[in-house]
């Protein structure tokens, strides 16, 4: 009887070490499916913490750091050239009037562009990006936003009489960042609007055109051999009595024409028409108003068709 039991358990335990094998291919085949869902997790996640890198620094190949001390101070290497995307703009505000041009003034160099907004007026971010200082300077910008952002440079917002952002966040395009003011070194209520690469000021008349409130073109590239002569020109076309305020003097004109530089690449053809979008419009309206499609404005404007309008905005539509 006893030896009959023994045998008994012999058999089972030898069955039962012959299906561990079997059971472990089971479980490796099981979980195949589960290592290629997981790896493909891990492919988004790492996706994800590139973009999260990008944003929390951006213009990271231009800039050797992050210091909310100081607007103008170099951090970078100035390239001899670089091209900065213009594409996702939003007008810091629809003010049309300059009142004072880039360069010298009054026996120093006026770093920015002057636009006429009245004390509580919106001022927005004209690029996405990240907040690098808010601050107020008594004796200079009065209460003033810097936003470095994602194409390399760094917008410059002056004499506001409020901020609307905090260090360190992250904007974007369009959104409203202060109000208009007159804080700080100013004699009157104004925006004063800077763009900076690598800490140096360029003059934002060669990218921004606010007397009909546009872009200059969807690129602009910057070179350090023809930036004085092309500034120069920026400033006669579309500075304080540029050539868009006479454009019928002809003097005028042959004086730009002596400093016309070279054509660039990827300039806006003549026959490419915008719309600035207007309070409660969509992309759907738009497309109605215009003659165009949603799919096309959205191709033009590189845009989804759930991308957020707000008033001011700018788009493509031919």
């Amino acid at each position: 009887m006893i030896l009959k039991q023994l045998k008994t358990i012999a058999l089972i335990t030898v069955a039962t070490l012959s299906t561990i094998p079997t059971m472990g291919q089971d479980l490796l085949a099981n979980q195949a499916p589960i290592d290629r869902k997981m790896k493909a997790v891990d492919s988004v996640a790492f996706r994800q913490l590139l973009q999260t890198e990008a944003t929390e620094m951006p213009g990271s190949d231009l800039y050797q750091s992050w210091d909310n001390r100081y607007v103008s101070r170099a951090n970078g290497i100035l390239p001899d050239e670089y091209r900065i995307d213009l594409r996702d703009f939003h007008m810091p505000t629809p003010s049309r009037v300059v009142t004072s041009n880039f360069g010298a003034r009054w026996g120093r160099q006026h770093k920015g562009l002057d636009i006429k907004v009245y004390i509580g007026d919106t001022i927005r971010a004209a690029f996405s990006g990240k907040v690098r200082i808010v601050r107020y300077e008594p004796k200079g910008y009065g209460n003033y936003v810097v936003i470095r952002h994602d194409n390399g440079l760094e917008t410059v917002y002056g004499h506001m009489s409020k901020h609307l952002v905090r260090e360190n966040q992250e904007v974007r395009s369009g959104q409203p960042i202060g109000l208009g003011g007159n804080t700080g070194r100013s004699t009157g209520s104004h925006l004063h609007f800077e763009t900076r690469l690598c800490g140096v000021a360029l003059n934002p008349a060669l990218m921004f055109d606010f007397k009909n409130q546009d872009i200059v073109d969807d690129y602009y590239l910057f070179r350090k051999s023809t930036y004085d002569q092309e500034s120069a020109q920026a400033t006669r076309l579309r500075g304080v009595g540029g050539t868009a305020v006479a454009p019928a003097e002809p003097r005028a004109r042959q004086e730009v024409a002596a400093v016309t530089p070279a054509p660039r690449q990827n300039t806006v053809a003549s026959n490419v028409r915008f719309h600035k979008v207007s309070k409660g419009e969509t992309l759907y309206s738009i497309a109605r108003k215009r003659g165009t499609t949603v799919d096309k404005l959205c191709k033009l404007n590189h845009i989804g068709k759930n991308f957020r309008l707000t008033p001011g905005q700018v788009l493509k539509y031919n």
